[in-house]
């Protein structure tokens, strides 16, 4: 099991962990700040002893980060992880705003989430709508700008799942979180959303700026995806 310091401290950008195992391009350790690829976001990349990190990903509780070529390590080395920040914190800009688009549309609409990419320049959700204009994004756009100035703080903690999925509106994927979950970790931004999700946020919506609608597309029968960015 990799200890994600990601979880702890979502803005620590320097760590120091022991390498448990390589595999090849791959390499694993016994802690880690890098959050990996999963739900929808990216993983985050930069160095680990100088060393560029191209990918992160997950397999259950083990993390792995990936390099361009075996890396020059062995099992129990001591390591230095240092994060590419201002990728990371715009991604973290990113997923809070989408947690708050969501609610936004859910509240308006009844829609859950049937898909979505956080990227740092581009991100995207989409939802299970039969219909969705420029008109009406503009209105769910303003609606998420006007939570963001308020300033709202964002808080992590967990919860059971039998607990979690008695919660209204707590869950708002279209699929729910799968079964074998049995501890779900709750995103609660101020009054605004509550949801289940194992990403990295900001501390505070003013940490967003402002967020632009982009485009809609059209992605078949009831499911339209929207696009935005922050700024």
């Amino acid at each position: 099991m990799t200890r994600k310091l990601f979880w702890e401290d979502m803005y620590q950008q320097v760590f120091e962990a022991r390498v448990e195992t390589v595999a090849g391009n791959n390499l694993v350790l016994d802690q880690t700040a890098f959050n990996p690829r999963g739900g929808g976001l990216v993983s985050d990349t930069g160095t680990i002893n100088g060393i560029r990190v191209v990918e992160v990903t997950k397999e259950g509780d083990t993390i792995s980060h990936a390099f361009a070529s075996p890396p020059p390590l062995k099992t129990g080395d001591p390591v230095k992880g240092v994060l590419d920040w201002e990728r990371r914190h715009r991604v973290m800009r990113m997923h809070t705003a989408a947690h708050i688009l969501s609610s936004v549309v859910n509240r308006e609409t009844g829609a859950l989430i049937t898909g979505n990419q956080i990227n740092p320049d581009e991100s995207r959700v989409d939802f299970n709508l039969d219909s969705f204009d420029r008109e009406k994004m503009s209105v769910y756009i303003d609606s998420v700008n006007e939570a963001v100035k308020r300033g709202l703080e964002i808080r992590t903690y967990f919860m059971r799942r039998e607990e979690a999925v008695t919660v209204p509106g707590l869950v708002k994927l279209a699929k729910a979180a799968p079964p074998s979950l049995e501890v779900l970790r709750i995103v609660e931004i101020g009054d605004v959303d509550t949801q289940a999700d194992g990403g990295v946020h900001v501390r505070n919506t003013n940490e967003i700026g402002t967020v632009v609608g982009l485009r809609t597309e059209n992605k078949g029968k009831n499911n339209r995806r929207l696009y935005f960015t922050v700024q």
